[in-house]
């Protein structure tokens, strides 16, 4: 069982904003699931819903040990996805929730990303994306260009730019920019 401390930091703000937006939907997707923090606690705080991770294969044991310890019944197993790489399985879901993906994956990455999630979320399907982005060319914080700096120092692709997500999904409308702590947004997308 695998922790992240940003996941246990930002839960509840993210919990009260997707209360709000997944209020009417039955399955959720969440690409990139990480250790399995975020959907424990959400699939326990929303019973309404059932819960789909996806996620490299090594993430798989710590999600399940999340899920596991909430003693969530609306989650269902986690199954190996790699945009780009495997196959999309998940034509039955009418949201898509991703935290802290679009900053870690290369450019071309986020941009198939986005490509896939207009193709296969049905008309009237929300796509909640989770995470720092920049706002006009411009970062948001310090801290922000600062991360950012850091991420490529890595070799990961950095903070996108929300203008940059819109116009690699003219399918989608941006119908909300939800600002959270920590300099992070909350992006609701709809087809």
């Amino acid at each position: 069982m695998r922790f992240s401390q940003a996941c246990e930091n930002n839960k509840m703000p993210i919990l009260a904003q997707l209360k709000l937006h997944l209020a009417g939907v039955s399955k959720v997707l969440e690409i990139g699931s990480g250790t399995g923090q975020h959907a424990a606690f959400f699939a326990h705080h929303m019973k309404h819903l059932v819960w789909q991770p996806c996620d490299v294969k090594e993430n798989h044991q710590s999600i399940l040990a999340w899920v596991a310890q909430a003693k969530c019944d609306n989650v269902l197993a986690p199954v190996p996805f790699f945009i780009g790489v495997d196959q999309w399985y998940f034509d039955d879901v009418d949201a898509i929730y991703t935290a802290n993906t679009a900053h870690i994956m290369q450019p071309d990455e986020v941009k198939l990303m986005m490509e896939t999630v207009a193709t296969h979320l049905p008309n009237g399907g929300l796509f909640c994306q989770y995470g720092p982005f920049c706002v006009s060319g411009e970062f948001t914080s310090q801290s922000n260009a600062d991360f950012d700096t850091s991420l490529r120092q890595q070799g990961y692709g950095g903070i996108r730019d929300i203008a940059e997500l819109q116009s690699w999904t003219p399918t989608l409308t941006l119908t909300q920019i939800v600002e959270m702590p920590a300099n992070n947004f909350l992006l609701v997308w709809q087809k």
